[in-house]
């Protein structure tokens, strides 16, 4: 069936007011988590073939200088949930019309966004190095990957804003594709220029970037034969209010993406001064947990979109019924992950460098991670079904208190203990979450508890309604 939307149609799949839940959440959830796993694969496969080929400095140096451009991508992703949220919200309100003048703005505003984001990275490359903690043996490895991913950023930006705007219209097929196509450029690339030509760190930087380019360019030949459910004018790629609306929705996102990375960062220089095998091994690690994370985090980005079309169409119940579904899927999942962090931690760690060292710290660090996979799967499963009703505010200083109050300060106390071990240092992330999840909780009962009262003032009004009708005839 297909609902008709002012002379465009959306197609049945990517209507999430209708049909079984599971089956639409799973359907759609699943090019997501594909997509993230292959973007994941940028790092990891830096870090693979440096790893192999290159040198335990280039590990480092991989590992710390991804650190920084992860933040500025996470930050540009949280901002284009934005997108996604208001795109849904317009699809569930049978408002198809604004969305051309949603994505005029986004291409003006992102755009110069990206500029900025280019000036900075490539003039700031080596204090943010230095304030990083990078190894000396690794410092000037860092500043060459930084400068290299900089100078392609507004490739990263435009890859995650076009997939938020296919995200947003309940299309997670294209992203995965746009993506499949980055990955493979990027595994040729760092074979070639790593493996082959021994150009170390700058080679893995060079393959991200033109896997990115590359990406882009096809997407965008592929976006001209799609059907669309809206029309894009050259009179709607300008300044507009829909800037004002996703940038109100995205804002709070990206500051806390911008801010608990930042945090991230501050770890990643407190175990930088443990030494360059803590380094690599953390590194290691990191790429281990980002994999972990993927199906957590396409879980909440799936549940955005879902939870933002349903809270359109007035259908809050449906929206619920998503949020635990995503729970339950999200936690027994978790567990298996944890099995695998806990228990063979050294085993994947192993696929990525040869050296015992860093496997071993690689593997001390995931003991104290795995039980991140499980808590983190409701936690995600409230943040996304929050930022399908615009909390995104919430959304930020629960994340940020998580960040602040908990992560942060555990990582710093167990990084100076006389034995400092990244077990320890590693049991700062699920303890962050679980604080987390009991805010996000006193929240939905408060949203709950608000809704009830504003159902009942409206049933009072119709009340009086009536008997003033009566009364009157």
């Amino acid at each position: 069936m297909e609902k008709e939307q002012s002379g465009k149609t959306l197609d049945e799949q990517q209507d999430f007011t209708r049909g079984s839940i599971p089956v639409k959440m799973t359907k759609f959830m699943i090019p997501i988590l594909g997509a993230l796993i292959l973007q994941a694969m940028y790092g990891a496969v830096d870090l693979l073939v440096v790893g192999k080929f290159g040198t335990t400095a280039g590990i480092s140096g991989v590992s710390t200088g991804s650190n920084v451009i992860n933040l500025v991508t996470f930050t540009v992703t949280g901002l284009a949930m934005g997108v996604t949220v208001l795109i849904g919200r317009y699809l569930g309100e049978n408002r198809p019309e604004r969305i051309g003048k949603v994505i005029g703005g986004v291409i003006c505003f992102f755009l110069a966004l990206a500029v900025i984001l280019t000036a900075a990275l490539l003039i700031f490359a080596r204090p943010l190095a230095v304030l990083m903690q990078a190894p000396p043996e690794a410092l000037d490895l860092t500043v060459q990957y930084i400068r290299i991913c900089g100078g392609g950023i507004v490739f990263v930006v435009a890859y995650n804003v076009i997939s938020s705007i296919f995200r947003g219209m309940g299309n997670s097929r294209l992203p995965l594709i746009f993506v499949s196509i980055a990955c493979v450029v990027n595994i040729v690339g760092d074979l070639l220029l790593v493996a082959v030509f021994h150009m170390n760190v700058a080679g893995a930087a060079i393959a991200t970037i033109a896997a990115q380019a590359v990406s882009v360019i096809l997407s965008l030949a592929i976006i001209r034969r799609q059907k669309l459910p809206f029309t894009l004018k050259r009179s709607d790629v300008r300044p507009n209010r829909e800037i004002h609306k996703f940038v109100r929705l995205g804002a709070p996102l990206a500051l806390q993406e911008l801010l608990t990375n930042l945090t991230f960062l501050a770890l990643c220089a407190f175990i930088n001064r443990l030494g360059l095998d803590a380094s690599s091994g953390y590194g290691v690690a990191q790429k281990i947990v980002s994999f972990v994370m993927l199906i957590l985090s396409s879980i909440m980005q799936s549940m955005s979109s879902f939870v933002a079309q349903n809270v359109g169409a007035h259908m809050e119940d449906r929206a619920k019924q998503a949020m635990k579904y995503g729970m339950g899927m999200g936690a027994g999942i978790g567990v298996v992950i944890a099995y695998l962090a806990y228990f063979h931690g050294d085993v994947l760690s192993a696929l990525f460098t040869s050296d015992a060292a860093v496997i071993l710290r690689s593997f001390e660090y995931l003991k104290g991670f795995a039980i991140e996979a499980v808590v983190t799967s409701i936690s995600f499963s409230f943040m996304g079904y929050f930022n399908g009703h615009s909390r995104s505010l919430f959304v930020m200083c629960q994340g940020l208190a998580q960040s602040f109050l908990v992560r942060l300060p555990m990582s710093y106390l167990m990084s100076i203990q006389p034995d400092a071990s990244l077990t320890r240092i590693g049991w700062a992330a699920p303890a962050a979450t679980i604080f987390g999840i009991l805010m996000c909780l006193a929240y939905y009962i408060h949203m709950n508890r608000q809704s009830a009262k504003i159902r009942q003032r409206q049933r009072n009004d119709e009340k009086r309604s009536r008997k003033a009708g009566e009364v009157n005839r």
